[in-house]
């Protein structure tokens, strides 16, 4: 069974192809600037990358009525369960309104319909764990004030595909499972993975949790109230601090993981703390976590690209192993992540759910 795999970011559009789960073929499509600025809207791309994406596959002999089935990314739709979704009518209308923004992910289940349109097979065009999973149980939706509810967005692709592959790893399903799963890359999210239900996580993107090479995670409040109204920064700053220029790189004036354990290495015993203070926070996150499952922990799994850094999956290990085994699974391989969904879903051992 031949796949396509779509992967749109801002200026580029990633696209595999695969055999069952065997990669044939994998390209980076750039896209200039001057490209994309005819376009009033991201949505307003979708024409163009099609037929980019079209000609990247005769240029290398890739017959688009040979594949059986098409998978785009999952955009910013409203909060749904994680899974595999064939692509509907409301799903690219939503996609194309951006309910909840707009996000060269949004492409993604465009540009899967589209092209399976072209070869009358879009019945099977799909998207796989959006970035706006939502399976929180209701009790972590409280903060402590009403009008800022705990929302639900981490990194679910990932999560959930290394969650899965750890599953098969044992002969067994997801679902089987209470796991606690840690993304590290540029922001992190520690989720509690309950019989294939993600019931609480961190908002990695918007202030909650560890901080990460770039974000600041969660911060003192009065303090951060203070500097919002201090005169000093306009909002889109104070927002900066947060996400882009918080963690590490606030710190170090770095956000490159393997920088800082050079700097380890030579001695500079700053870079050090703040690296160790990191692992400290995530060895926190999923200990906060631990409680949500009730101590009963099958695995704690590390994944992402921060966890090939051996120096920090041990830091961490050495405060978390009490809990559970820790297993790391280093590295993002989205691409990958979505052929698993897709191909395991028409092969019936994930359901195919129906977006409405």
């Amino acid at each position: 069974m031949k796949l396509l795999v779509i992967n749109p970011g801002s200026t580029s559009t990633k696209i595999g192809v695969y055999e069952d789960l065997n990669l044939l073929f994998d390209k980076t499509l750039r896209h200039s600037v001057e490209d994309l600025d005819v376009f009033p809207s991201i949505i307003d791309q979708y024409d163009f990358r099609k037929n980019v994406i079209i000609e990247a596959l005769k240029e290398n002999n890739i017959e688009i009525n040979e594949i059986e089935a098409f998978v785009g990314r999952g955009g910013l739709v409203k909060p749904i369960p994680g899974g595999v979704y064939r692509t509907s009518a409301a799903m690219l209308e939503d996609l194309k309104k951006g309910i909840l923004g707009e996000h060269a992910s949004n492409l993604g289940g465009i540009l899967a319909y589209e092209l399976a349109r072209t070869v009358g097979k879009q019945s099977n065009s799909f998207i796989v764990d959006p970035v706006v999973v939502d399976e929180l149980d209701d009790i972590a939706r409280y903060s402590g004030r009403p009008e800022m509810p705990r929302v639900s967005i981490f990194h679910a692709l990932n999560q959930k595909a290394v969650a899965r592959r750890f599953a098969r790893d044992r002969g067994k399903k997801y679902e089987d499972f209470n796991l606690i799963v840690v993304h590290l890359g540029g922001g992190i999210t520690v989720g509690a993975h309950k019989n294939g239900r993600v019931i609480d996580v961190n908002n990695g993107l918007d202030g909650e949790g560890p901080f990460s090479p770039e974000r600041a995670g969660s911060l003192p409040v009065g303090t951060l109230t203070k500097i919002c109204f201090s005169g000093k920064y306009q909002l889109h700053q104070v927002k900066k601090m947060i996400t882009g220029q918080g963690g590490i790189v606030s710190y170090l004036g770095t956000n490159n993981c393997m920088e800082v354990e050079e700097k380890i290495e030579k001695g500079d015993q700053q870079a050090k703390m703040v690296y160790l203070a990191m692992a400290y926070q995530i060895a926190k996150e999923i200990g906060s976590l631990a409680t949500v499952l009730e101590g009963k922990i099958d695995a704690i799994i590390l994944t992402g690209g921060v966890a090939y850094s051996e120096l920090l999956t041990k830091w961490i290990r050495k405060r978390v192993a009490f809990l559970a085994p820790v297993f790391v699974y280093p590295g993002e391989d989205e691409l990958q992540a979505l052929a698993e969904g897709v191909f395991f879903a028409l092969n019936g051992e994930i359901e195919i759910k129906e977006y409405i």
